[in-house]
């Protein structure tokens, strides 16, 4: 039962605006957030979630992709009626849930993808 219930864990993924460089990859366990996110970075990003069916009624009103902006480390979305952006803290409090920031590295990896070698400068 444990299994499943972590199996279906809300995610998100912190995407640069082009798609092509992954800023941050998080999972929801007990009410928190636990993101490792890019902390080097300024820009805009894309902001994906992902639920499975059985959490849409536990995240109603949560859209699968979000606009933002990730500066000096803090992470601001850009919610739809609003014309300000928030925090990603504060937007995630509407879900009553709590965010944890860990840093990572230049590269953040998914769980069961294998990153690409990297290339030998002498050759």
């Amino acid at each position: 039962m444990l299994l499943s219930a972590s199996a279906g864990a809300l995610q998100v993924i912190v995407w640069d605006r082009d798609l092509q460089t992954k800023l941050g990859y998080g999972e929801v366990s007990a009410s928190k957030l636990n993101l490792q996110l890019v902390t080097d970075y300024s820009g805009p990003v894309v902001v994906l979630f992902a639920r499975d069916s059985t959490e849409k009624a536990a995240y109603s009103g949560l859209a699968p992709r979000y606009d933002g902006l990730l500066k000096n480390g803090v992470l601001n979305i850009n919610v739809p009626d609003n014309t300000e952006n928030v925090t990603l803290s504060k937007f995630l409090g509407s879900f009553k849930l709590n965010l944890s920031v860990q840093s990572a590295g230049q590269n953040v990896s998914l769980p069961g993808l294998k990153t690409a070698p990297e290339k030998d400068p002498k050759k």
